[in-house]
């Protein structure tokens, strides 16, 4: 295949990237955008494939069915409540896979050449320290977020400065192989290192932030595999690598907008350390300590609901434990034909990744007009006989506009509080990522249904349709 025509297909995958990420932004597109991706994908494999001299063409064949076949396998067959966890696995496997060919081209180079030229060793390291950091930040991101090593922050005296010591023996280490100061013995120790700083990096954050986290490393894996295009002149690479890599970013940023948290205070704060606490400090926490919640029974919410004129449903990771999207979208095809207007009100940072809740109801068949962000449907609430909200809770927490002293303060929020009657199913009173007690469980328009989320909607689809 000749070099002209190899260009031309990588010129034509990266156009099928820039529409399929495009696709991407809008729920009514995604599908057809991750297909555009797909093809554009496969394309470049294909022209890259022709333009190297393969080995084994067995041996790379085997791999794509391999590869191919887990990855299929996987996507089928995850539940959405571990679709945060397959992300995670994905953006590392992403940057372990561009950390190892920066690795074997360093090898490569050591083997023909008496010199690593400047030009392709920083390529080379930089690939490898942001794919090794994004790998080893991703494992630790997935076994959080599987609970292998438990949601909360694991932080220690002194951490930030091993941090911080750690870093500088990795840029000393990669400094030294650029500029041809030692062999491939210390590249070896500046891998080790980099996955040890990825692990160390990833553990003082908390549950809460790992839709961050998984955006922040998304972004990591591009940049490591725009640099891994560099070290290895393939044009397909720098600009697939750019573009996961300023859309990872620009997502994160976005992300910390959501939570109105800078991203150094994501990374370094340590948010979600320590035991549960009230949601405020002094007289606030001794009035929730004295507070009750009031109990609600399935045919009071079902009443409720039936001859209500506006309900706004507020999913949360809770809905997705129950798998109650279906049950969900039940409901509330069955009050629309009540009459009843039904809207759902996405947070950004609901769930545990970014568009968990998206695609959580996309699957569901939720009809995609009826979901709102943020600022679409607070004015909304005001003007709603009843918010219903589905295993949400930080999202809807008012401490976040009413206590200073609470550690989501400040953080936008779903004005669930202010509609005329507030429903929330929950299996308990525990309190969410955040660690701290939800005020608006105390409110007195406040009713709580407590049980499966999925079981409990079924009990209101059948009470609604006696009604």
């Amino acid at each position: 295949m000749s070099s002209t025509a190899i260009h031309a297909a990588y010129i034509v995958s990266s156009i099928l990237f820039i529409v399929g990420l495009k696709q991407l932004s809008s729920p009514k597109t995604a599908r057809n955008g991750n297909t555009t991706a797909a093809v554009g994908m496969l394309l470049a494999l294909v022209a890259t494939l022709l333009d190297r001299q393969i080995l084994s063409f067995p041996l790379i064949f085997a791999a794509l069915v391999l590869g191919s076949g887990v990855g299929a396998v996987a996507a089928r067959r995850v539940a959405m409540t571990d679709m945060p966890q397959m992300v995670a696995l994905f953006n590392g496997s992403g940057g372990g896979a561009a950390a190892l060919v920066s690795a074997l081209e360093l090898v490569h180079i050591f083997r023909t050449e008496p010199r690593v030229p400047v030009d392709a060793g920083i390529s080379i390291v930089l690939g490898a320290l942001i794919g090794a950091i994004s790998f080893s930040g991703s494992i630790v991101a997935w076994a959080k977020l599987q609970g292998v090593l438990g949601e909360r922050a694991t932080t220690y005296p002194g951490q930030k400065l091993v941090n911080l010591l750690l870093l500088v023996v990795v840029l000393v280490l990669g400094v030294l192989v650029v500029s041809n100061q030692a062999g491939i013995g210390a590249f070896v120790a500046f891998l080790i290192a980099c996955l040890v700083l990825g692990v160390l990096a990833v553990l003082p954050i908390g549950g809460g932030d790992m839709p961050v986290v998984i955006s922040l490393l998304n972004s990591f894996t591009g940049l490591a595999t725009a640099a891994t295009g560099f070290a290895l002149h393939n044009v397909v690479l720098i600009i697939s690598g750019t573009l996961v890599g300023a859309s990872g970013t620009l997502l994160t940023y976005l992300m910390c907008k959501a939570m109105n948290r800078p991203i150094t205070n994501v990374l370094f704060g340590a948010f979600g350390a320590g035991g549960p606490s009230k949601a405020a400090g002094g007289g606030r926490a001794a009035a929730l300590e004295g507070a009750t919640v009031r109990e609600a029974t399935v045919e009071d919410v079902a009443t409720m609901l039936g001859y209500a004129q506006s309900v706004i449903v507020i999913p949360g990771y809770g809905l997705a434990v129950a798998q109650a999207q279906h049950t969900v979208r039940e409901l509330a095809d069955m009050l629309k034909k009540r009459g009843v207007s039904v809207k759902y009100a996405i947070h950004p940072v609901a769930g545990r990744m970014p568009g968990h809740m998206n695609v959580l109801l996309a699957e569901a068949n939720v009809p995609y007009e009826e979901l709102y962000d943020l600022d679409q449907v607070n004015p909304e609430f005001e003007r709603a006989d009843v918010a219903l909200v589905v295993g949400a809770n930080d999202v809807v927490n008012p401490a976040a506009r009413t206590d200073p002293s609470s550690p989501i303060y400040g953080m936008p929020i779903l004005d669930a509080d202010k509609a005329k009657h507030i429903v929330i199913l929950k299996r308990s009173m525990k309190p969410g990522f955040a660690g701290i007690e939800n005020e608006l469980f105390y409110d007195p328009k406040a009713m709580m249904l407590f049980g499966d989320a999925k079981d409990s909607i079924s009990k209101l689809v059948a009470s609604v349709k006696s009604l």
